[in-house]
């Protein structure tokens, strides 16, 4: 295994790479943690083909059968240079709150049910949120928002959802993000963007057959979902829809079904805590999927 920015961190400064306990399963992992070593949810193996490229994102993208082939091939994707080697740097050096936990370090899989009835779209995962845990929206303030809501309507077997492994299942609904890693500053540049639109190109035409609404968590992810809806030949609007809380859009699938986009406000602090989003926005949202 090529050794990663993070380990290369670790023996540049003289640092032996810590294998920790996982807070749920125990066992030992180094961060970032390997494909195929038994961290709970990992869809990949160490066979598993790993995208080094925008090419090879195309091509492995557009390439997979089904959501759990999909969600393996982008558990291992090396394609963004500037994305691999800060998440992996932040999975070698933590933030204090976690330094006794290993850190996924790899992009964010998709998580819930493979044939969804609704498909949640947020930006990229959060550097001590799903870049710690491996799983979206997962061990952050955004998370805590997101499960509470999706169990209120019924789609979460829990209110919470802290790590991997904790037993958390959605019904009926997937998440999934517009960038698969976590960014710096929580800002994936264009080409990054770029790179990485094919996993949700894939994402949307494996779930179209049961799919009936995408909820777009931020401007970026509305955006994001609109363009990926019309490189896979659906049809939208011709004027641009316009993001906003509650906003919703037309996608006309080839088969002539139309589906919902609604948009939210993001579940980040900086809008709940400002009340900017509260929890009956929210829901009412949710209600309407």
């Amino acid at each position: 295994m090529t050794a990663s920015p993070c380990h290369l961190l670790a023996a540049d400064a003289g640092v032996t790479v810590q294998w920790l306990p996982h807070p749920i399963v125990g066992g030992r992992f180094p961060s970032p943690v390997p494909p195929g070593s038994g961290w709970p949810g990992d869809p990949a193996t160490r066979r598993t083909v790993r995208a080094c490229d925008a090419a090879d994102v195309a091509r492995l993208a557009g390439s997979a059968s089904n959501v759990a082939v999909l969600d393996a091939r982008i558990s291992v994707c090396r394609a963004c240079p500037r994305l691999v080697a800060w998440r992996e740097v932040v999975a070698c050096q933590k933030r204090a709150a976690f330094s006794d936990q290993p850190y996924w370090g790899r992009p964010g899989p998709g998580f819930g049910d493979p044939a969804p009835a609704i498909l949640v779209v947020g930006l990229a995962p959060a550097a001590h949120g799903a870049n710690r845990t491996g799983r979206m929206f997962t061990g952050d303030r955004s998370g805590d928002w997101l499960y509470a809501a999706l169990h209120r309507a019924g789609h979460a077997t829990l209110s919470t959802s802290t790590h991997a492994g904790d037993g958390q299942s959605l019904h009926g609904v997937r998440i999934v993000a517009a960038v698969r890693c976590a960014p710096p500053g929580n800002q994936p540049t264009g080409a990054e963007r770029a790179a990485c639109a094919p996993w949700l190109d894939r994402d949307l035409e494996l779930a179209a057959p049961t799919l009936r609404s995408v909820l777009a968590l931020g401007a970026l992810a509305w955006d994001a979902t609109l363009a990926a809806a019309r490189r896979i030949g659906w049809t939208v609007p011709a004027a641009k829809p316009r993001f906003g809380h509650g906003a919703e859009a037309a996608l006309t699938c080839p088969d002539r079904r139309v589906l919902r986009l609604v948009g939210s406000y993001h579940v980040s602090q900086q809008n709940t805590f400002t009340g900017r989003l509260t929890e009956p926005m929210l829901d009412a949202v949710l209600d309407r999927l």
